[in-house]
């Protein structure tokens, strides 16, 4: 029998909870779509973020996009039994600022847990999940169905887009507790279902060591009917920075489909404010990845170093490949206008020279190592972390790459995975600066003046 009992009509039973649920919300259905201004979230990501119940202050959020390492961010947005029930800072233009700032929101919900869980109610008008196994647990089901359309409704006022991924959390409680435990994992079952048919991705945080081994366990015996959480949010205390935990194997939930809360409540101080949090390490979406650029008509400018260059002399021919790289570069900030060839001539002497009068460098043929940071630092200069991703992040990576320092030079992936996390700490250290791995205000000066 597995770890369930084998139920009869689970696909009609939900699908008539589904329309009792639709009933419950009223207007639910003619709602509309959330905002399009805002993109899905948490979106592809892969990266550090931080979850505390009371939704931080603008303040607070602006401090820590710019001192801490944190991308995602957990926010409680519906529940009866979430401890912060008034979200003081909590609204639409929240949401909208921090989403406009590049942080990933992980949205959840806390109501209804597990009805062996000692600790709760927590007010006494926050029911449990209901046990009873009648209709196949059709009661913890009704439950389920009622906090997916709650769920969706805050989410749709607080601006939170369609595609988001909505997160339920179901806290530890006694999985041998047959009853309790199968009430949890049907209710689980039904959100998943309601939370998709909404239009947003189901997921679930829980235990390593309860709801998610429960969970699994539902899944190894293939129960009929049951629908699972897209995504998992592993709260496994182990202090590792990863998705892994020894109570599921990592085969499961394996394509960018994991959080892991691998740290539990401390307080961390960034730009003088604290607070308190749990710590997360996201793989979620696609993973942090970015898309290829094609410049100059495919024109290769990503090397794993940059040598200097110069004009050719009778012992001495710049590498081609390098040429047509800074030909290319060049161009593409608006000072070179020449042919794309391997040649370094007069128009490229030329564009050279115009670079380095306008950039603070010393004029002449030769084109250094430094000259080469310059080049990659004179596009925009946003606060880059770990999981950051597009072209900014492969002019941060082929800035790195032209040193003679091995221990700084990185793979051009356009990820600040945690390769580039190394290369940029030994180079923040090598000039002094505070080596956190982040390419921050500082950094770009640093490189923009080619040191």
């Amino acid at each position: 029998m597995g770890v369930f009992t084998r139920l009869r009509g689970t696909r009609r039973i939900l699908a008539a909870g589904v329309m009792s649920g639709i009933m419950t919300v009223a207007g639910l259905a003619s709602a509309g779509p959330a905002t399009a201004a805002n993109p899905v979230t948490p979106g592809n990501f892969t990266g550090f973020g931080f979850d505390q119940c009371q939704a931080p202050s603008q303040t607070a959020m602006d401090r820590w996009w710019k001192d801490s390492n944190f991308t995602g961010v957990g926010i409680y947005i519906s529940g009866r039994s979430r401890a912060c029930r008034t979200q003081t800072h909590l609204s639409a233009t929240w949401v909208r600022n921090q989403q406009a700032r590049g942080w990933r929101l992980l949205p959840i919900t806390l109501g209804p847990q597990a009805s062996c869980n000692p600790r709760y109610p927590r007010y006494g008008d926050d029911p449990k999940i209901n046990p009873d196994p009648t209709d196949g647990y059709w009661a913890a089901r009704r439950q389920a169905i009622n906090e997916a359309n709650a769920a969706v409704t805050a989410a749709k006022g607080y601006g939170i887009a369609a595609g988001s991924t909505m997160f339920y959390d179901l806290e530890a409680f006694d999985i041998a507790n047959r009853v309790c435990r199968e009430s949890a994992m049907w209710f689980i079952s039904a959100w998943s279902y309601r939370i998709k048919v909404l239009g947003y991705r189901s997921a679930m945080y829980s235990s390593a060591a309860s709801g998610i081994k429960a969970i699994y366990d539902v899944r190894r015996a293939q129960t009929p009917g049951f629908t699972y959480p897209s995504d998992i949010w592993i709260a496994d205390w182990d202090g590792k920075a990863n998705t892994s935990t020894t109570y599921i194997p990592d085969s499961v939930w394996s394509d960018h489909d994991r959080v892991k809360q691998y740290r539990g409540g401390h307080d961390e101080t960034h730009g003088g404010i604290t607070i308190n949090i749990d710590t997360d390490y996201l793989d979620v979406g696609r993973g942090s990845h970015a898309p290829p650029v094609i410049r100059c008509g495919g024109v290769r400018v990503d090397f794993d170093y940059y040598p200097d260059l110069k004009p050719r002399t009778s012992t001495y021919t710049p590498p081609a490949a390098y040429v047509k790289a800074l030909k290319c570069m060049l161009k593409t900030r608006g000072t070179f206008n020449g042919v794309m060839s391997g040649y370094y001539g007069s128009a490229l002497r030329s564009a050279v020279h115009n670079w380095q009068r306008s950039h603070g460098l010393v004029v002449r043929d030769l084109w250094t190592r430094g000259a080469w940071k310059t080049l990659w630092a004179a596009n925009r200069h946003p606060i880059l972390k770990r999981g950051a991703a597009g072209d900014q992040v492969r002019d941060l990576q082929r800035a790195l790459n032209s040193t003679t320092r091995t221990e700084e030079r990185v793979r051009v992936s356009g990820v600040l995975d945690w390769n580039t996390h190394v290369g940029l700490v030994a180079y923040q250290r090598r000039l002094g600066r505070t080596p956190n791995g982040m390419a921050t205000a500082v950094t770009w000066y640093d490189l923009s003046r080619g040191r």
